[in-house]
């Protein structure tokens, strides 16, 4: 999408969008369905993650009959995780008549586009959304998202750190978002409530480059773990910081580190880097044969590739349970039905998240990331 980088973010979103077709209409041959992330700015590593699954997803519905005898057609809407642009985004889907939109990644982008899907009875359904707001303050019956909560994260994050570094000086920073503050303070609940207190709580801008202040800040408190909320860019960064300043501080983190560019971003600082994530899906049995596929394309299903083909999967069971791709038939089907997913079996609670298995702890190493055990002692880079 590097083509897009002359472009201002709103006209990229329009480029994208109408170079993805005119949509269909109720006698069309197609379904029109949408991909809404950020395709271009920061987070654009996590934008190639959901076009990705989006795309195989459809490829593959399509090459199997498409949903109710009708193709789909993908239009893919850039919101650059920026919530006026998010909302830009939803009024064209809604404006092209979309079935579907699944996104947005940002939460701070999906928790203002998901009113506008709801105002038009567009179904969305995020596939990395995490903060509770989403679903606790459903903007309609028709908002759903296939990923965890941060709530369930935080909970995870917060007993690993009381229990592992119970004698340790704990940090808590985040970058002021609706994810990255959200999941920092479900974090420091949570090991509060398991006795062990934080000593530092700070607050930082994403976007900058130089986090030195706040690096010699930790240095002089003497913290051995920084838990960051926020994403993998700022925390690349701060841990290079950390390193050039001698600190082996930890960094541990939630989902937003689940990608490939933040190690581009740490390379061997970022070894020994903890977050949490759901249990891998490329592990499942289910996913074996889709991500192949993805592989033989040349794509690594990391992250959140195969939470987008998962979405898609979900919504085209309902439609056909339902036998229509009309919203109000459709989320009842979304509602009442379980779900054969390459993320696993699931179904959809009364505020549209999914029983999906627990968050686990991982750990940075080598370029890769894999899920600890309960037994590992985490360890920091060396100096």
């Amino acid at each position: 999408m590097k083509r897009f980088a002359g472009l201002s973010a709103a006209f990229a979103a329009a480029l994208l969008m109408a170079a993805c077709g005119d949509g269909g209409g109720k006698g069309s041959d197609t379904i029109p369905v949408g991909v809404e992330a950020p395709v271009t700015g920061q987070y654009a590593s996590f934008g190639a993650q959901l076009t990705n699954g989006g795309q195989l997803a459809v490829e593959d519905i399509n090459a199997a009959g498409g949903v109710l005898g009708k193709k789909l057609e993908l239009k893919i809407g850039d919101d650059a995780c920026d919530p006026k642009q998010a909302v830009a985004v939803a009024n064209q889907m809604t404006a092209n008549g979309v079935a579907l939109v699944v996104g947005g990644y940002c939460s701070g982008s999906s928790i203002p586009a998901s009113k506008v899907y709801a105002e038009s009875n567009t179904i969305q359904i995020s596939p990395a959304s995490t903060n509770p707001v989403l679903t606790d303050d459903r903007a309609g019956p028709n908002i759903y998202r296939v990923c965890g909560r941060d709530d369930q994260q935080g909970g995870v994050a917060g007993k690993y750190l009381a229990e592992h570094f119970a004698d340790k000086n704990i940090a808590f920073v985040h970058d002021k978002t609706a994810y990255g503050k959200g999941l920092a303070d479900e974090t420091l609940k949570a090991m509060n409530a398991a006795g062990k207190k934080e000593a530092m709580y700070e607050a930082i801008t994403a976007g900058e480059k130089d986090y030195s202040a706040l690096v010699s800040k930790l240095k002089q408190a003497n913290i051995d773990v920084l838990y960051y909320g926020g994403y993998h860019t700022e925390a690349g960064l701060i841990i290079r910081q950390m390193r050039d300043q001698g600190m082996n501080t930890i960094l541990m983190g939630g989902d937003a580190l689940v990608t490939q560019e933040f190690w581009s971003i740490t390379g061997g600082a970022g070894e020994g880097t903890l977050m949490t994530f759901s249990p891998d899906p490329r592990k499942n049995p289910a996913a074996a044969e889709v991500v192949k596929r993805f592989k033989d394309k040349g794509i690594e299903p990391e992250g959140y590739v195969l939470y987008t083909y998962a979405a898609f999967q979900a919504w085209k069971q309902a439609a056909e349970k339902a036998k229509s791709v009309d919203s109000a038939e459709v989320v009842k089907a979304l509602n009442d039905t379980e779900f054969d997913t390459v993320i696993g079996k699931f179904r959809f609670n009364e505020k549209g998240d999914p029983n999906l298995p627990p968050y686990a702890v991982y750990r940075w190493s080598n370029g890769t990331y894999e899920q600890l055990t309960g037994e590992e002692t985490p360890k920091a880079a060396a100096n």
